[in-house]
């Protein structure tokens, strides 16, 4: 798989810009804060529906626009597509394949894969469960699309659920429904906690291997996933259905006291210890970037795994890797079939990654042979 096309209106800082790519590695170099990222955010965009860097659309909008647009023309074993995301502010996002369009966004998820690794990728080792859980549950989207409906649908249920029960201190509340929700709850929380049990069980020992490939003098890395139901949990989703209405039932009193729902996916973590111990305010700065390179490292090889080998994008992390740890990355990033990195001058990428060259600047992305200087940013 690989990207051909990608174009952009009206997105974070460019009114426009295209790149037309290739299989090999395509760089993208100018000085921080010219719009870089925003392009490799936008491939990221086309394959997830997401950003790396903001929870909401609104951001990617240009100042002063009322709409961005991202096309992609992606090209797979022979086959070619054409997407076309629309974003605008306050409505629904559209979205074209081959200019016809689809009744919901995410029905092009798939078209395009891809694995981003980036500074804010530290948030994975040193922030709260929620980085963590949003990691499992993209990959999970990532390696099957189905799941962004299971992931909405319980996200839909738990904010119903959640609302209710913060109504739950009025003496004169309604909570007769609230059963009704424990079973949308325990049903679509089941089928997501199925399949983050199976993708941390397939990805624990990629994530290991990579973090030993990378940090071999640290102690080794090892994955597990904390529920919010205790105990020992059965990989069936029917059989899951059922202990998490159970613990919904045991924790009714609490939830009605303090107005949260305390039971569901929602509540998860995925824990990274190194040794005996969590990463999380032990792992060193060194130990950190490699543990988040090894997740996404892990990512990368899980998907391939799959027989549909992501776009791997690499922005602006070698300026921040040893030299090792660089060189980790280059093995990998060298045998991928597309890879689009970004850096604020070419130094900072390996000899051996150094394939087409974008410099980026002044409001241009223009294709550059090795020896030109970027344009002027003045």
């Amino acid at each position: 798989m690989h990207l051909r096309r990608l174009a952009v209106e009206d997105f974070r800082s460019w009114e426009r810009a295209e790149l037309l790519l290739e299989p090999g590695v395509t760089v993208l170099v100018g000085s921080n804060g010219v719009g870089k990222t925003n392009l490799v955010e936008a491939i990221g965009y086309l394959a997830t529906l997401g950003s790396h860097r903001v929870a909401t659309d609104a951001p990617l909008i240009r100042r002063g626009a009322q709409r961005a647009i991202v096309r992609g023309q992606v090209v797979h074993q022979g086959r070619e597509l054409n997407v076309e995301l629309e974003i605008t502010a306050g409505k629904a996002n559209r979205a074209r394949v081959n200019r016809a369009p689809v009744a919901r966004p995410r029905e092009i998820l798939g078209i395009l894969r891809s694995v981003l690794f980036a500074p804010e990728d530290l948030a994975l080792v040193r922030g709260d469960p929620g980085e963590r859980r949003r990691f499992l549950d993209e990959l999970l989207v990532a390696r099957y699309p189905r799941y962004a409906g299971v992931r909405s649908d319980y996200e839909r249920v738990l904010r119903q659920r959640s609302a209710l029960l913060k109504t739950a201190r009025n003496r004169h509340a309604d909570l007769s429904t609230l059963e009704v929700w424990d079973g949308h709850l325990a049903r679509h929380g089941a089928a997501l906690l199925a399949g983050r049990l199976d993708l941390v069980e397939g990805i624990a020992p990629h994530a290991e291997k990579a973090f030993a490939e990378v940090a071999p003098s640290s102690d080794p890395l090892t994955l597990a996933y904390r529920c919010s139901i205790p105990g020992e949990l059965p990989p069936s989703p029917q059989e899951l259905e059922a202990l998490l209405l159970d613990e919904l039932a045991q924790v009714r009193r609490q939830e009605i006291e303090r107005g949260v729902c305390l039971v569901g996916p929602h509540r998860d973590d995925l824990l990274l210890n190194l040794g005996e111990g969590p990463a999380k305010g032990y792992a060193s700065h060194g130990e950190s970037w490699a543990i988040a390179l090894a997740l996404r490292l892990a990512s990368y090889r899980l998907l391939k795994a799959d027989d549909v080998e992501p776009v791997l994008i690499l922005d602006d992390v070698f300026a921040e890797l040893d030299a090792q740890r660089r060189r980790a990355l280059s093995a990998v990033a060298a045998e991928a079939e597309q890879v689009v990195v970004t850096a604020a001058v070419a130094e900072d990428v390996p000899a051996e990654l150094l394939g087409t060259r974008y410099a980026v600047g002044g409001g241009s992305a223009v294709r550059v042979e090795p020896d030109t200087p970027p344009p002027n940013t003045t």
